[in-house]
């Protein structure tokens, strides 16, 4: 997802020292039958946020059967490498865009950097996450913003861990939650969104006013939210954080399991189901990309079965494809968000700006 430490690509990049991905294509005596017309010798690039990940066997298959090379050109977080698109628009750095979500989709698309393609496989995407009926974009994966809780806390001091946003104001859960800043964090930023949702433009500010009451700490991004300041994950533990809630993501606890040492029978954190924001990322070609073909294939390898089906482990986000299962480890450990609060992209683009400015100043200053 779009985030300035986006926890699939913050865990996966802590346990494997992973920091850029350039994969190399197959010779052509490696490609299956069928694919001796395909382009050889071509590079395809991916721009991205930090946070992308790909097993590099699913890559390599993808890159045999196409015969194109594909270079992943990692650009800082989402906000930071859509502005170089933007600043670079119609002489873009590549051929396809990976990493624009829903809170920035209008900023992109009124700017103009995508050419419209129609993605084949589109139809087995979920119709709820297509939200650009030009297809400018292409939506890739889902994410769910939520606030997380430390089973072992609540547990100790025998009080329920809180399930809503309203619960978060309530006196038993002063001075135990720590939120991103809405202005400097994609997660901040999809919970403000969240209250916004909840209680619409009349009463999300009082919702804040109430949180700052009740001893809501902000800090600037989730790395220091989630593994420092957070008493139940593996970071937060070792900084001893103290604040047994924060705003991270429904993935988060199978990420507890898979890297705990020893990994845990059962994750060690929780998810208020009922403060959630959903996020979508999408992929669109590039205006201008010098590989128009290669990018039309890329984007079409994002909605593979293959594909959606390696992006849980890699990217700890959901696949928006009908038919990519889930891996065991999310549907043990993971939870399903039945009713997460939404926000339009129309009305994001043409309320953030305000909403922002008056968060820091309600909650911040």
């Amino acid at each position: 997802m779009s985030t300035t430490k986006k926890i699939a690509g913050a865990a996966l990049a802590a346990a494997l020292g992973v920091t850029t991905l350039s994969a190399c294509g197959g010779d052509a005596k490696d490609k299956p039958a069928g694919a001796s017309d395909a382009p050889k010798s071509k590079t395809v690039t991916l721009v991205s946020h930090d946070s992308f990940n790909v097993t590099e066997s699913v890559l390599k298959e993808f890159e045999q059967q196409s015969g194109y090379t594909v270079k992943v050109l990692k650009s800082g977080d989402a906000g930071a490498a859509l502005n170089q698109e933007i600043l670079t628009k119609g002489s873009p750095r590549g051929d396809v865009f990976f990493g624009v979500d829903n809170t920035l989709l209008s900023r992109a698309l009124d700017n103009g950097i995508f050419t419209p393609y129609e993605a084949k496989g589109l139809a087995e995407v979920k119709p709820e996450y297509v939200l650009d009926k030009e297809h400018r974009v292409t939506p890739i994966d889902s994410g769910d913003i939520c606030v997380n809780y430390d089973k072992v806390y609540f547990a100790d001091k025998k009080i329920a861990p809180p399930q809503t946003l309203d619960d978060l104001t309530k006196p038993e859960y002063k001075n135990l939650l720590v939120v991103e800043n809405a202005a400097t964090s994609s997660p901040g930023l999809g919970f403000m969104l969240a209250s916004v949702g909840k209680y619409g433009e009349e009463g999300w500010k009082d919702y804040w006013s109430k949180l700052k009451a009740n001893g809501v700490e902000v800090v600037d991004g989730w790395e220091q939210a989630y593994n420092e300041r957070f008493s139940g994950s593996a970071g937060g533990k070792k900084a001893k954080g103290d604040r047994p809630l924060v705003v991270s993501y429904a993935s988060s606890p199978p990420v507890e399991v898979l890297y705990g040492e020893p990994q845990p029978a059962e994750a060690p954190t929780g998810v208020a189901t009922g403060t959630c924001f959903r996020q979508i990322e999408f992929a669109g070609l590039l205006k201008g990309a010098k590989n128009e073909e290669g990018g039309k294939a890329l984007v079409d390898f994002l909605i593979s079965k293959k594909f959606q089906e390696d992006m849980p482990l890699q990217m700890f986000v959901n696949p928006v494809t009908k038919d990519a299962a889930l891996p065991e480890l999310f549907t043990k450990h993971g939870v399903v968000v039945e009713k997460p609060e939404n926000v339009t992209p129309e009305t994001i683009a043409k309320n953030r700006e305000q909403w922002v400015k008056a968060w820091t100043a309600l909650v911040v200053k």
